[in-house]
């Protein structure tokens, strides 16, 4: 591969800079709006006149309270789930595509792409109507099984990609050994595929948590709201006043989990995709 000349990593650094600029501008500016003062909110500038935590204090102690926390409780909780539940049947799922031979995987593999590149509000009325006759409306059995609409497709998509990467022969030598098809799966090949299964679990998550259709439509209370919804029902000390502050500072406390798992499992998540995109 020929080495890039002095001119070229320039303007490939230059270039990665804007792209930079351009994601980050964003975030920084949500951030600086967090900290600022109702009077500094509509003022065109970009950093606050002073600095103040107000925001952060309406939706801890304050009078957003009673709607942020159980709204953050319930996001983690149904991410979670929606996310466990969403990898441990992809794994099995991928695997069968990945291993057996049978008539049809090809369309299931299909089948599941398409299904996560389906329109959500298509389907939102219909899982209205059904949640509210069966009782899951509101719930959050009725959130996490629409979530795995959302989770379930790409989870087998990625897995199946990853499971096509590993010898089988290491499967077939642990058979040979004593150890039956369950053993060799769950000591061999799952060991072998955790990084795929770590990044599918990390954008499996990402999926559930930044979720805003189905929470704003099938919720109606805190009692299964989750953060995304319930940052339209924020309001302001008065009806003329915009929560803007508030809304920004509750922005930034969803956004640092995210953050925190990139940045601190960044080469798994690396490791994961790659590995599953080469074919061997």
């Amino acid at each position: 591969m020929k080495a890039l000349s002095t001119r070229q990593k320039i303007l490939w650094g230059l270039v990665g800079l804007l792209v930079l600029l351009y994601t980050l501008w964003p975030l920084f500016s949500i951030l600086m709006t967090s900290f600022k003062a109702p009077s500094d909110l509509f003022t065109g500038r970009l950093l606050p006149t002073k600095f103040v935590g107000d925001n952060y204090a309406m939706i801890f102690t304050g009078g957003a309270r009673d709607l942020f926390l159980p709204a953050l409780r319930n996001s983690i909780g149904i991410s979670l789930i929606s996310t466990a539940i969403a990898v441990v049947l992809a794994t099995f799922c991928a695997y069968a595509i990945a291993r057996l031979d049978f008539p049809g995987k090809r369309l299931i593999l299909n089948c599941a792409l398409g299904v996560s590149m389906f329109p959500v509000i298509s389907i939102v009325t219909p899982l209205f109507n059904l949640w509210r006759q069966i009782g899951l409306y509101d719930t959050w059995p009725g959130l996490i099984i629409p979530y795995l609409s959302l989770t379930l497709p790409i989870s087998i998509y990625t897995l199946a990609a990853y499971f096509q990467q590993i010898p089988w022969e290491l499967e077939q030598a642990a058979q040979v050994d004593g150890a039956t098809n369950w053993q060799a799966f769950r000591k061999v090949i799952v060991p072998l595929a955790a990084p795929g299964v770590f990044t599918t679990a990390i954008i499996a998550f990402f999926i559930a948590w930044n979720d805003f259709v189905y929470g704003i439509s099938l919720t109606s209370t805190e009692a299964a709201r989750p953060v995304p919804a319930a940052l339209a029902f924020f309001t302001g000390a008065s009806q003329f006043e915009d929560p803007t502050g508030a809304i920004s500072a509750a922005a930034v406390v969803v956004t640092i989990p995210i953050i925190i798992i990139v940045v601190l499992f960044q080469r798994q998540i690396v490791s994961g995709l790659t590995q599953g995109a080469v074919k061997g």
